[in-house]
């Protein structure tokens, strides 16, 4: 984009600002004033004493007028009046008729320069005013000092003067009328500006433009948020090493704009926060050629989708969860009763006088695994019927504390393993139903207890979530939520493990049947809750937001 300083007309509005133009009247009343000095001391001898006089007096006082209008504009800083350009124009027309008077007339001409003058910086009338009071001074230099007779050519030269004049004023209000124009666009165009800005400062998207060689034109609030580095200080560099790094999937898709001029309606890529991937949404576009820039502009818009893809994954895990939900239902009815049938003949024919010692050990281990097989089965019952069968007001803090205590005395937990919690707000207050929390909030804490690493600690805090802790999406928690969050300081998930976690009979643990996670996810679930996790090297947490409703106590629109 050509500046405006380039363009003709910009370089003229540059040069008639009247804080740029008042410099260049101090140049010219200094320059006559010295230029007159020195045509003086050049024909000293020559000169009257009247002449002599007036040389020295102009002098003075040009230059102690316009020192004093220095301070008054340049180091003080004071605003322009009409009053101040009076005055300058009426020194200057002292100035000249001075200049004038020691030339005989040489220099009339330097009338015109301050109507020209006077055009810029006050009214029409005012400048005909100055331009009036001029030729009376030149008329009164002319006939009186001077002792001239007023002949054809004064009045010529007086006919110029006016019509110069009259010239200027009109072409000073034609520029006056354009600048107010201009003045009128640059203010809008800057309340646009404005406006843009603070929309692309607030919108949670992040925007970067890079040119073809991938200099960085532009970025938002968000974009440097997003990627952790104040992006507008990198603003002329090349920048997509630097996304490379913390973003490959983004600084893939400007590479390939600006190199293949592939644009991307909508793909993925990964972000890097320390430990956490973050998953991102990326789109670019690509602008045509501009001038400004000298080449096309990509820009990319680019945003965390983690809280997307997590709603995504919670609701196909929520639909298999159901479907494997009716199903174990269903075998567990047609499985259990025939089990219950196997296991009292067995029972009944191990138990008989003619049965041998053999036959005997077979029926024990045909009752032990039966009934194994039992308490599996009523698992997945209980699985299959996590249902919220009662609303009341329930405190989630009490409910903490009493499956923590539970769980402490589990003897399947790791050795030396202890566990601290932290409840702040209570009482902590939803409708729901007790116990099916209860059942979700232990097995959390127990899964925690068991997984954790011999002689640490599990910490377990409960509390209202902050709205910047809620993932977007979720209209169930559009009211707010308790926050319970669980911590361990195990090996973490491994990664095969992370997508089917809350799936029926996924466990690592030798001897687990895979469906305390199952059950307490589908709890939570039942209470329009969500559950995530966050896992790695030195441990998982578990959060479970169990959100407010209509019924709660101090909840309100």
């Amino acid at each position: 984009m050509m500046l405006l300083f380039d363009r003709p007309e910009g370089r003229l509005q540059a040069v008639l600002k009247p804080s740029r133009l008042i410099r260049w009247v101090y140049i010219g009343r200094l320059s006559v004033a010295w230029a007159v000095l020195i045509a003086a001391f050049s024909k000293w001898l020559e000169l009257d004493s009247d002449k002599t006089l007036i040389v020295m007096l102009t002098f003075v006082l040009s230059h102690i007028v316009t020192v004093a209008s220095f301070a008054w504009s340049d180091v003080q800083r004071r605003p322009f009046t009409e009053g101040f350009f009076y005055l300058q124009l009426m020194v200057d027309l002292l100035v000249v008729t001075a200049a004038v008077h020691v030339t005989d007339g040489q220099v009339a001409a330097l009338y015109i320069l301050v109507n020209a003058v006077a055009a810029i910086f006050l009214p029409v009338r005012g400048a005909m005013l100055v331009a009036a009071l001029g030729i009376v001074l030149y008329a009164a230099d002319v006939s009186l000092l001077q002792a001239t007779t007023l002949a054809a050519p004064f009045i010529l030269q007086v006919l110029v003067f006016a019509l110069a004049a009259a010239g200027s004023s009109l072409i000073s209000a034609q520029l006056k009328v354009a600048g107010v124009g201009r003045e009128a666009l640059e203010a809008e165009l800057k309340r646009v500006r404005l406006r843009e800005a603070d929309i692309l400062r607030n919108i949670g998207s992040g925007i970067i433009s890079v040119d073809e060689t991938g200099e960085l034109l532009f970025a938002n609030a968000s974009a440097s948020e997003l990627l952790g580095s104040d992006l507008e200080a990198r603003v002329g560099t090349p920048i997509l090493d630097y996304v490379h790094a913390v973003a490959p999937g983004l600084a893939e898709a400007l590479r390939r704009a600006t190199s293949e001029g592939w644009v991307a309606a909508r793909s993925e890529g990964t972000l890097r926060r320390g430990e956490l991937t973050v998953a991102l949404g990326v789109t670019t576009t690509i602008a045509p050629a501009d001038e400004a820039v000298g080449g096309r502009t990509i820009t990319a818009i680019f945003k965390d989708i983690s809280d997307q893809k997590r709603l995504e994954q919670l609701n196909l895990r929520a639909q298999r969860l159901e479907a494997v939900a009716e199903l174990s239902a269903s075998l567990a009815h047609e499985i259990k009763n025939p089990l219950a049938s196997i296991r009292s003949a067995v029972e009944q024919i191990s138990a008989r006088p003619a049965a041998n010692d053999d036959e005997r050990t077979l029926g024990r281990l045909i009752v032990r695994e039966s009934d194994r097989l039992s308490r599996l089965l009523s698992e997945f019952l209980d699985f299959s019927r996590v249902r919220v069968t009662k609303r009341e007001l329930v405190d989630l803090g009490g409910v903490v504390r009493g499956a923590v205590r539970l769980a402490e005395a589990h003897p399947g937990r790791a050795p030396n393993s202890t566990i601290e919690v932290t409840i702040t707000g209570d009482p902590l207050a939803v409708t729901g139903d007790e116990d099916l929390l209860h059942r979700a909030i232990f097995n959390l804490v127990l899964n925690a207890l068991q997984a954790t690493r011999p002689g640490t600690v599990v910490r377990v805090t409960a509390g209202p979530a902050p709205a910047e802790r809620l993932p977007r999406g979720v209209p169930s928690l559009a009211r707010g939520a308790v926050a319970i969050d669980v911590t361990d300081e195990g090996a973490g998930i491994a990664t095969g493990v992370r997508e089917r976690l809350f799936e029926p009979f996924t466990t690592t643990k030798v001897g687990g049947t895979g469906l305390g996670l199952a059950i307490a996810y589908r709890a939570i679930e039942a209470h329009r809750g969500v559950v995530l996790v966050d896992t790695g090297d030195t441990g998982s947490r578990f959060r479970v937001l169990i959100p407010y409703d209509d019924a709660t106590p101090g909840v309100s629109e």
